[in-house]
């Protein structure tokens, strides 16, 4: 299926949580990544080029059976899915290079959590143009560049659901 085919206009699940995976690398990261979304509720989508084929089984393994039911949105560039945040929600982008951790957030309705590639992260051009939105997961070890993208995606989705969860409890 094309990507204009795949595209966000499929009516895909109408979620107000989505995290984006800006040209990932590594299969089982995705799968991984489409599972958690699935479970948290939470809309994927991946911004081409992909270091792998979407119907790769390596993929379809790392989301288990659940993988046709995580239906991510597919993207042709990141142009396309930058001109459509205002209508997904407020952005927020990751990288180890931030200076304000994630937990230091608030993460609001609608939320857009947005990852990098495995190997580099974010595009230099997106890090400067969402600076003032940059968020890190604090890492104690400082020779350790970066955390595994399918763990941050988790991470970062649950403390999103938590605050959400505490936000209705009135706590």
């Amino acid at each position: 299926m094309s990507a204009a085919a795949r595209s966000p206009a499929d009516g895909g699940r109408d979620a107000d949580l989505h995290v984006v995976l800006v040209h990932p690398e590594i299969h089982g990261n995705t799968g991984s990544s489409g599972r958690t979304c699935l479970a948290a509720g939470a809309q994927l989508h991946l911004v081409e080029p992909l270091g792998f084929e979407i119907d790769d089984a390596r993929v379809k393994r790392a989301g288990l059976d659940y993988w046709p039911r995580v239906n991510p949105r597919i993207w042709p560039d990141w142009d396309s899915i930058e001109a459509r945040l205002p209508e997904l929600g407020a952005p927020y982008f990751f990288s180890s290079e931030a200076g304000i951790d994630f937990w230091d957030a608030a993460f609001v309705d609608p939320t857009v959590l947005v990852f990098g590639r495995e190997s580099v992260g974010l595009p230099p051009e997106i890090l400067e143009r969402y600076a003032n939105r940059l968020l890190r997961l604090p890492m104690l070890d400082p020779q350790l560049r970066s955390l595994n993208l399918a763990n941050s995606v988790a991470i970062v989705l649950y403390e999103a659901l938590r605050q959400r969860r505490r936000e209705r409890e009135g706590a």
